[in-house]
């Protein structure tokens, strides 16, 4: 698999060619010759009068998962993107918005765009965010090294335009820590016979492949917004049934802590307290009941390199340390 790039700063432009932060966005990083062009569905009449929209392309066609099942995803390319769009939109049901990856120089070939239809398919599918609908995703396309490795350069900007624009396909729903990831990240929920493993993360919980939950659900739940994502969750392959148990096949990304839960006990619960680390701490122990900012030394070592500035400024000498000492006697009401 492809790594994701090293973070670095960009500069990146959305553009609103109607002035609705909601309608038809055009997204692209300043120094670079690719633009990706979100289009909801029901302003496909719009986009057509644009000229991008008869340019050979790559697209996406999103659609959500409102029940906390995966989102789904169909990934194509065209020399006729209005024509084939037009198909879509009156063949395919599933989708809510099509992003469209265009060259801004009109230098992408039906070359590029086979090789990059190939080449997303299968990220997407490792990076296990969405459930694309491509069926069968063909063999590699052959392609000159000049036009792979441009093809590369394409796929690193869309990457990024993707996330930018809200629809990060390509990042994989675990990410190791920026810092260092350590096991206190790892929660385990264990209730009632289960042995899930999840991690806390920016965009809300993950529970862990290898994963083993209930497969019954208690009949409260059955009918419920609660018992469909179970169902959900078994028809599209993430859970998978042996016998009285479900084990979750990749990784897969809940909205809070409580769902995550449910999909692995099968009821109703306070994710924050079923989700603990190895040693017994709940997550709401170790992810809500901490102060937002620490306080105390961190506090007065802020304080004291202002006064650091200060005392400098006066001529006057002094380490951090002494300033610290000086900070502790304030607060102590010491002389």
């Amino acid at each position: 698999m492809l790594n994701a790039p090293t973070p670095r700063p960009q500069t990146i432009q959305i553009f609103l060619p109607h002035g609705d932060p909601r309608g038809i966005r055009v997204g692209e990083i300043t120094t670079r010759i690719v633009q990706v062009i979100e289009v909801p569905r029901k302003l496909l009449p719009e986009f057509a009068r644009m000229p991008e929209s008869q340019q050979v392309a790559l697209y996406f066609l999103f659609g959500g998962a409102d029940d906390g099942a995966e989102p789904r995803v169909y990934i194509g390319q065209t020399g006729d993107l209005r024509a084939r769009l037009a198909a879509h939109h009156r063949d395919k049901e599933f989708w809510e918005r099509a992003l469209v990856l265009v060259s801004r120089t009109n230098s992408l070939t039906n070359t590029h765009a086979l090789f990059l239809e190939w080449f997303c398919v299968q990220h997407a599918r490792q990076a296990g965010r969405y459930r694309d609908e491509n069926g069968n995703a063909g063999s590699r396309p052959h392609t000159p090294a000049p036009l792979e490795a441009d093809c590369l350069e394409i796929f690193d900007t869309g990457r990024t335009l993707l996330a930018t624009l809200g629809f990060p396909l390509f990042e994989p729903v675990a990410k190791p820590s920026p810092m260092g990831g350590t096991e206190d990240e790892e929660f385990v929920c264990t209730a009632n016979g289960t042995q899930g493993r999840g991690l806390y993360t920016e965009e809300g919980f993950v529970v862990l492949t290898g994963s083993v939950g209930r497969r019954e659900s208690v009949p409260s739940i059955v009918g419920t917004a609660g018992g469909r994502l179970r169902e959900r969750l078994l028809e599209s392959g993430v859970m998978e049934a042996h016998g009285d148990t479900v084990v979750f096949r990749r990784d897969h990304l809940f909205r809070s802590p409580s769902m995550a839960a449910l999909a692995l006990l099968g009821r109703t619960n306070n994710g924050w307290l079923e989700w603990k680390t190895r040693d017994g701490r709940t997550l709401d122990a170790v992810k809500r009941q901490v102060p937002l900012t620490s306080s105390g030394a961190a506090e007065a070592r802020n304080d004291a390199a202002g006064r650091v500035t200060a005392f400098r400024g006066a001529g006057k000498g002094g380490s951090v340390d002494s300033l610290l000492a000086d900070r502790a006697a304030d607060r102590s009401g010491e002389p």
